[in-house]
């Protein structure tokens, strides 16, 4: 009885439309691009339930009461059956889903969407979800194998793929199928179908045929055509029992082939020829639905009985059905070839005794339907299941429309190669950007603002929008040459597009900080070289092309500097003078990609600081995001998640800051990354619900997240506060680059984050002492400043550890020498060197002086000396402020203060103060001029008072940068001047200009003993003697401080050699005092060893001349 074709059923609007049967066949389920999803009890059902699911759907799936749709808000839903309530959201991408699958249980759903990504999601808990990777275009089909273990999928890329559901890797890929842009411009929906029960085989509709490919070799085995019909094949269908297969191609035409004899059996015409976009089997097997373009429902009704070819094959295989339910594809072409077989004994063109007697040789004359294999299997049933024999005879090919196919490795060898699987190269990117498939997107989105892209049947422009109007207004630009590309600095866009057959790849800027009227300039690349990456700096441009070249350019437009890459750029960020390029190095394997970094400075010392080094990412992840800080620090962020930041300080590496994922509420949530902050610490993010990016409209929110080194045990005190000292440690190190480079800092943040660090240092330190982990409090001790180590002496003192309070005296030794040592190597410094190094160290002297606050000292002396430390920090930050001026120098019209008075207490002395006999020490200059703590710690442990009395015995104080001391041979040189010159201001408003050429000889004398402590004159200070008359000479309105700037510049202008000899001549007048001082040196001894209190007051007394010598006092 020959199959009968329904007449067709008017359902949906006109569209894409898809078509299934419930569990038990009783219902058909179709949707359209009307959007709703209608439930037919039959054919000849008048008034099918209908369910709305939005305005368009483009897939659905039912099983096990659970109704799964495709719909066109870019979301898949999820409705209960057949009631048709909403039961939420399975998932979300960032533009259509195109197909949607159950798997074999149903409790898994696979999609596959325009944003080349294919989602494997649980139905129970959606938020269990995996992500295949790989595609590179629009994915127009999946489809699961009944065991679950491998997923296929078709796409518009012109691949069909295998994937392997627990590693989320490519298995097998074949490039059979023609490409396109997008599922509406595909040839055919390439609507995948594997074979029941077993999945031995999947079929893939290749143009006119259906080619079969083996699931253990990944190869092809067959191919089924029909001579009748040439239209391209558009969807399969297996029936449930997997010996027929029908097939819908684009022309309307319904074909059923039986698998094992390779015949078409049946052949029926769409009634209008409309296209065959849905095809349903009914479970048991004597129906098919299907659906066309045009909205339309159809049925094949019968094709049990019209599928046999014979009636006495129709006979054999009931008898065959009956006798034993066929789980494999091998027992099924097993037990149709012995039933052919059989039938040959009496068959003149069946030869079935020659075929048994032929050698082994022959078998490449055997059509490759398994029946050579199967023959094996008849003579040696033992040696049947020999996995090479198996193979090696299903290779040859029977018919010549295998040609079209690309040349397939030997199966032999496949399955010998048991390593890492290559993975694909991730491609180019922007940051900031949002795939370039999407109408509306995100071309860019940084710190300085946000850049838009429309690409629809309306309009295709780009808007600029700066988040501060100062730097300009918005902007709407045409895209009349279809870029893709874009970046936003503070003074331009920069535009590219990729290059098409006709017109060549174009860089475009709209420089609109510029001064004159021509504000736009435009670049076409060599022909065959397109952009790929593309970034702005301050005052350049860079654009990386697709011959592995990266182009400089000035802001202006001028061509500058041009350089090789190793390997296809990723992408590409700037900042300033920083120029930071992320390539793939190598290929990755097992999901990880291989890429390296470079970063290269641009300025006047243009230097590359990272020699392409690889770039950790997480495992299985690629790079999401490139950039800077808002300080200038590198800064990745991979898809997991992981955000990393470049350690400066140790070696460039790259430390793990934050992790997204620990914030994201499900699984299917993400964050999508538009800045990062060190000061203060933010990660600037979007949060995405269901998808990797967000939509243009309406605007989001950018929500805000805190960092969080991913230390051990940070539930614990310890934990905690090791992960906020190195975390404060890491998020500052910038201030050294910065200053470094020339950039403005603020003093006061990074004096209070170097006192919140040392403050850390000292609660862990406490921490380790009540757990007696004196080892532990050791090795804390290293990282302290030279106070805070002698805040931790006293701590160990008082709490009865000798010998831990031993160990901290050494330490405290060795900082206190090497400050001594760093002060005399600034000392031997030239005059005419930067003060950026020297206003750097005097910070971080500041900063150590700061930190001993935090220990609340009941010493009033030290507290006193604190206040007046301050007052000339604060004094001099002013000054460093001000334009055009010494950072230096002291205002004339300053107001006047009190110097320092001496404090002479009983019993109440200042343990850390720095005496006078302390600066003239007799001791040699190997030596340190630092004295033991523990000598006034151990006799003090009792009596704290009897502490601060018994330090003075020592020659020099352990806390020496207490002292108000010059930080430089500059500062000096202006100190002295500024002294001499406020000691004569009086006479300088009397006598004008004369005075000031008489200054150096009104200086008030000074004792003895301050003279010989006073440092010891530089070359610079000689040659300005000598040579301040002739200045004088020259500008005779020239101020003191004008005179040293002007001496300052002319002293430059000498030869190296001239200066050497000043320097020299400086040091030899300073040997000479020192041999005086070493003549006296006994004396000193002496009298230092004396605590008699007249002697203790005279020493105060000289240490109060000389503060106020240093602050410029009348």
């Amino acid at each position: 009885m020959p199959c009968e074709r329904k007449p067709m059923r008017y359902g949906h609007s006109e569209g894409l439309t898809d078509v299934c049967f419930d569990d038990e066949g009783k219902s058909i389920v179709t949707c359209g691009s009307d959007g709703d999803v209608r439930i037919w009890e039959s054919l000849d059902d008048d008034d099918p339930k209908s369910i709305s699911v939005g305005e368009k759907a483009f897939s659905v799936a039912l099983k096990n009461g659970k109704l799964i749709t495709a719909v066109s808000n870019n979301t898949v839903q999820i409705h209960t059956f057949p009631e048709g309530d909403p039961d939420g959201i399975l998932t979300r991408f960032t533009t259509n889903a195109n197909h949607v699958t159950f798997n074999t249980s149903g409790s898994k759903v696979a999609v596959g969407s325009s944003d080349f990504l294919v989602k494997i999601v649980e139905v129970m808990d959606s938020s269990q979800q995996k992500t295949l990777r790989g595609h590179e275009a629009p994915v127009l089909s999946v489809a699961f194998d009944p065991s679950d273990e491998f997923l296929a999928s078709s796409s518009c890329d012109g691949s069909v793929a295998v994937w392997s559901v627990e590693s989320q890797t490519q298995v097998a890929q074949w490039k059979v199928l023609q490409k396109s842009s997008d599922v509406s411009a595909a040839k055919s929906l390439c609507r995948l179908a594997w074979l029941p029960r077993s999945g031995r085989v999947l079929a893939i509709p290749v143009d006119a045929t259906v080619q079969l490919y083996d699931r253990n070799t990944w190869t092809h085995i067959s191919t089924l055509s029909d001579d009748l019909s040439t239209q391209v094949v558009n969807v399969v269908v297996w029936s449930p029992c997997g010996k027929f297969l029908a097939a819908g191609t684009v022309g309307g035409n319904l074909l059923i082939w039986d698998v094992v004899a390779k015949l078409c059996v049946e052949r029926q015409k769409h009634e209008k020829g409309f296209t065959v976009c849905g095809m349903a089997w009914h479970p048991s097997g004597g129906r098919i639905a299907y659906t066309d373009t045009e909205g339309c429902l159809g049925l094949l009704d019968g094709v049990s009985s019209a599928s046999a070819p014979t009636s006495s094959s129709t006979t054999q295989s009931t008898k065959a059905t009956a006798a034993k339910e066929t789980n494999d594809y091998d027992d099924l072409f097993d037990d149709d070839d012995d039933r052919i077989m059989d039938e040959g004994m009496s068959d003149s063109h069946s030869p079935v005794k020659k075929a048994l007697v032929e050698d082994d040789d022959d078998d490449d004359l055997m059509p490759a339907t398994g029946r050579a294999r199967n023959r094996a299997s008849f003579l040696d049933d033992d040696n049947s299941q020999d996995a090479a024999s198996v193979k090696l005879d299903k290779l040859p090919d029977e018919d010549g429309s295998s040609a079209i196919l690309p040349p397939v490795i030997p199966a032999v060898s496949r399955p010998v190669y048991e390593g890492p699987m290559p993975t694909p190269p991730q491609r180019a990117f922007q940051p900031g950007s949002t795939p370039v498939h999407l109408m509306h997107r995100f071309m860019t989105w940084n710190s300085i603002g946000i850049v838009r892209g429309y690409n629809d049947d309306q309009d295709n422009a780009i808007d600029v929008e700066f988040h501060d109007t100062a730097i300009h207004h918005a902007m709407h630009l045409t895209n009349t040459f279809g870029h893709t590309m874009t970046d936003l600095s503070q003074e331009a866009v920069l535009l590219a597009c990729e290059g098409t057959d006709e017109l060549a790849s174009k860089i475009q800027c709209l420089h609109f900080s510029c001064w004159d009227t021509q504000k736009e300039w435009m670049v076409d690349l060599p022909k065959g070289e397109d952009a790929r990456a593309l970034c702005l700096g301050q005052g350049w441009a860079a654009v990386a092309t697709s011959t592995l070249m990266v182009r400089l350019f000035s802001i202006g437009g001028v061509q500058r500097e041009m350089f090789s890459l190793p390997g296809a750029v990723v992408c590409m960020a700037g900042h300033g003078e920083q120029l930071l390029i992320v390539y793939h190095r190598g290929t990755g394997f097992d999901g990880d990609q291989s890429l390296g970094v470079q970063l290269i400075q641009l300025g006047r010392k243009r230097k590359q600081v990272i020699h392409g080094e690889p770039l950790p990412l997480s495992q299985k992840s690629y790079l999401a995001w490139m950039g800077f800080t808002a300080e200038a620090t590198p800064c990745c962020i991979d898809s997991v998640g992981v955000v990393r930041i470049l350690n400066r300080t140790l070696g460039n590496t790259w430390t793990p800051v934050c992790n997204t994922r620990e914030s994201c509420k499900s699984k299917s949530d993400h964050y999508w990354v538009v800045g990062v902050r060190e000061n203060p610490q933010q990660l600037r993010c979007i949060p995405c619900k269901g998808s990797r990016f967000p939509p243009t409209l309406p605007r989001p929110a950018v929500a805000v997240l805190p960092f969080k080194l991913p230390y051990c045990q940070t539930t614990t005190e310890k934990g905690q506060m090791e992960e906020q000292y190195w975390r404060s440690v890491l998020f500052h190190n910038h201030y050294d680059f910065l200053s470094s480079s020339g950039y403005e800092t603020d003093s006061e943040v990074q004096s209070q984050a170097q006192k919140e660090q040392q403050e850390l240092l000292m609660k862990m330190f406490a921490l380790s002492c009540k757990l007696e982990r004196e080892f532990r409090c050791v090795e804390l001790a290293e990282l302290m400043t030279h106070n805070v180590v002698t805040l931790a002496i006293r701590y160990a003192s008082r709490s009865r550890r000798m010998a831990l309070a031993q160990k901290l005296n050494e330490i405290a030794l060795e900082k206190a020498n090497q400050l001594h040592e760093e002060e005399e190597q600034e000392e031997e410094e030239p005059a005419y060197q930067s003060v950026a190094q020297n206003s750097l160290f005097n910070h971080v002297r500041r900063e150590s002086r700061g930190s001993s606050q935090m220990n609340g000292c009941e010493d009033e002396d030290v507290e006193e000396e604190y206040t007046q430390e301050e007052e000339r920090d604060a004094e001099e930050a002013s000054e460093t402020k001000k334009p055009c001026l010494n950072p230096f120098k002291k205002e004339a019209q300053s107001p006047e203060r009190p110097s320092p008075k001496p404090v002479n207490r009983e019993g109440r002395a200042n343990p850390f103060k720095v005496s006078s006999a302390g600066k003239s020490s007799g001791s040699p200059a190997g030596q340190s001029r630092t004295t033991n703590v523990l000598d006034s710690m151990t006799m003090s442990s009792r009596k704290p008072v009897a502490l601060s009395g018994t330090s003075k015995q020592s020659k020099a104080p352990v806390l020496k940068p207490l002292a108000p001391k010059a930080k430089s041979k500059t500062q000096a040189t202006l100190l002295q001047m500024t002294a001499t010159k406020a000691s004569s201001k009086k006479q300088e408003s009397q006598s004008g200009t004369e005075t000031v050429k008489q200054t150096p000889a009104a200086t008030p004398p000074v004792s003895a003993e301050n003279t010989e402590n006073r440092k010891p004159k530089t070359g610079f200070q000689l040659w300005l003697d000598e040579n301040r008359k002739s200045i004088l000479a020259d500008n005779p309105d020239f101020e003191e401080m004008d005179v040293i700037k002007e001496g300052m510049g002319r002293f430059r202008t000498l030869t190296a050699e001239q200066r050497l000899e000043w320097s020299e001549k400086a040091k030899s007048e300073s040997d000479l005092k020192k041999r005086k001082r070493e003549h006296g040196g006994e004396e000193d001894e002496q009298m230092e060893r004396d605590e008699s209190g007249a002697k203790k007051k005279k020493a105060l007394d000289s240490s109060a001349k000389l503060s106020a010598f240093a602050f410029n006092k009348k």
